[in-house]
């Protein structure tokens, strides 16, 4: 039992991280973008790796140590290819201009398009619309993301710590996408924060939908369980594709290439290096 609070509460803090965007954009006004990008580097380089060399690696060992054999690694195989479908839906089910990755501008300070039209519309309301539909797109994206910090955590605390860190970093941008309209159309920083935090707030209630799912299904989230490496490999699929889709091709527009993809290399050396000493 003390496993699953300690995931939760991973899980709360990688979500409440929507908070901290918000927090950066209202209070410090300025955000440098090489910085954003090099985080979301970083951030993808943590779920890359954690992904290819520890989560799909042990869903194998795990099928196999259950006695499935070869057909147990090909369903291994084809979880982490449905994860990556089930994430890619919820991209499709998103407009594209409420998408929380198309995030309008760092900072009140930067002179980007997005900002500008904020700065001179009269359309407050379109504005509060466009902030809420934004922190509602991005709650609903948030439960895939939810699930992968609880099983990964469930799974390995010390894995699930590097999971956290990374979901967290990557939820920074989104806060931002949140709170940005949110400020200019009511002009109630209070409010603004309020609606960043809450929006990555739907991870821990997507923790919380998995521990009732697999208590109905009776499926165990242990390694015991033939269903636990099939959710392990689908929540490594999860994140290949958030980092693929998502983390690196925003860090591209806030920074240079190259330190995006610095920070993807430092992302993988860092948890290379914590597998040696764990």
């Amino acid at each position: 039992m003390n496993g699953v609070f300690t995931a939760l509460f991973l899980t709360l803090v990688a979500g409440s991280a929507t908070g901290i965007g918000g927090a950066l954009v209202l209070f410090k006004k300025k955000i440098s973008s090489n910085f954003l990008a090099g985080a979301l580097g970083l951030s993808a380089g943590v779920m890359i790796f954690i992904s290819l060399a520890e989560l799909y690696p042990e869903a194998q060992a795990e099928i196999i140590a259950n006695g499935a054999g070869s057909h147990g690694k090909a369903f291994v195989l084809l979880a982490f290819f449905i994860g990556m479908g089930i994430i890619t839906l919820i991209d499709f089910l998103i407009p594209e201009y409420e998408n929380p990755h198309e995030a309008p501008g760092l900072s009140l300070a930067d002179k980007t398009a997005a900002v500008d039209m904020l700065q001179h519309t009269s359309d407050a309301s379109a504005m509060k619309k466009l902030g809420i539909m934004s922190a509602i797109a991005i709650a609903v994206h948030n439960f895939p993301e939810g699930v992968a910090t609880f099983v990964g955590a469930l799974n390995n605390p010390e894995m699930g710590a590097g999971i956290t860190f990374a979901i967290a970093l990557h939820n920074i941008p989104e806060g931002i996408a949140v709170a940005i309209p949110i400020y200019y159309a009511t002009r109630n920083r209070g409010k603004a924060l309020l609606y960043a935090t809450l929006s990555g707030l739907s991870e821990l209630l997507g923790a919380l939908i998995c521990i009732g799912l697999t208590k109905l299904f009776g499926i165990e989230l242990t390694g015991s369980s033939m269903a636990f490496p099939l959710i392990l490999s689908a929540v490594a699929g999860i994140m290949v594709y958030i980092s693929l889709d998502e983390l690196l091709p925003t860090a591209e527009k806030y920074g240079k290439h190259h330190i995006a993809i610095g920070g993807v290399i430092a992302g993988m050396a860092i948890m290379a290096g914590s597998l040696l000493i764990m």
